[in-house]
């Protein structure tokens, strides 16, 4: 009995993992190319703008090429022929690019690169044909680049934001964990979401985060002052002190207006009846 419940205890520890831990694995080669498989999140630090990368055209870009005043970006690192979670990863962004009302190109940028430097345009082109055709929304391909590079571009990135992968031997395989990162216009990673699904709300606010308050209605700024990243959840989740503030100015200023409209009804009824007395 106790070493059932010894076995029964592993097995709950093993499907309680965190997001950030989901890796790769396809074969018995795996296990070993799982070690250091992870994220070191650098938050505040910057993506090397002068990496150079391919388009699916073929053309060479710089990263700093790509970006756009007051347009924060989704990075997504990835490699195309990956047999199951990055193609899982790619359609959680590409759900939660369909629910966001903001649009790609228009408020935001989303750029995914090869981490397998064998990889070229051309597969790349393939690949963006084949999942930019899931999207509900016609317009929402603007501004999403799929790039490839060489190892030493791809190697200055990686390292930057601190996405460590591991090739599984005699396979083409990588071992590497789920995640989008989120970059402010300027290239300066800002919060990390873990996972292959992405809550628009979350999303939403890490955007809104990222363009230090450049988009987004007065509405979603209110929002912003009412929810907190957690980073024990991965998510945004209310400030009860935030809250009541909103609250009580809400308050205040609803009785300034119904104080105003008594004083108003009483000096027009006040008025009137001196009328009525001359």
């Amino acid at each position: 009995m106790r070493r059932f419940a010894l076995l029964a205890c592993i097995f709950s520890a093993v499907l309680q993992l965190p997001s950030r831990s989901f890796a790769q694995s396809s074969n018995t080669g795996t296990s070993q190319a799982l070690q250091d498989v992870g994220i070191d999140e650098k938050l505040g630090d910057f993506i090397p703008l002068d990496a150079k990368f391919s388009t699916v055209e073929g053309d060479s870009i710089r990263l700093g090429d790509l970006l756009e005043d007051g347009k924060p970006i989704i990075l997504n690192p990835l490699y195309y022929d990956c047999p199951m979670l990055c193609g899982l990863v790619v359609d959680g962004v590409i759900d939660v690019v369909d629910d966001l009302a903001w649009q790609p190109g228009k408020d935001y940028l989303v750029i995914s690169f090869s981490i397998d430097p064998l990889e070229d345009h051309e597969l790349a082109k393939e690949y963006r044909g084949r999942y930019i055709s899931k999207l509900t929304n016609t317009n929402a391909e603007e501004g999403w680049y799929f790039l490839t590079g060489k190892q030493s571009q791809i190697d200055k990135v990686i390292s930057s934001i601190g996405f460590k992968y591991n090739e599984v031997q005699g396979t083409g395989e990588y071992a590497h964990s789920a995640a989008i990162i989120m970059l402010s216009p300027e290239g300066k990673i800002t919060r990390y979401l873990y996972g292959i699904k992405y809550d628009e709300f979350d999303t939403r606010n890490a955007l809104y985060e990222s363009a230090d308050g450049k988009i987004g209605s007065t509405v979603e700024k209110i929002l912003m002052y009412c929810y907190q990243y957690d980073p024990d959840s991965n998510s945004y989740v209310p400030v009860a002190f935030n809250i009541m503030k909103i609250g009580g100015l809400a308050t205040l200023i609803i009785l300034g207006i119904f104080l105003s409209l008594l004083w108003v009804r009483e000096r027009r009824k006040k008025q009137s009846q001196n009328f009525d007395i001359k």
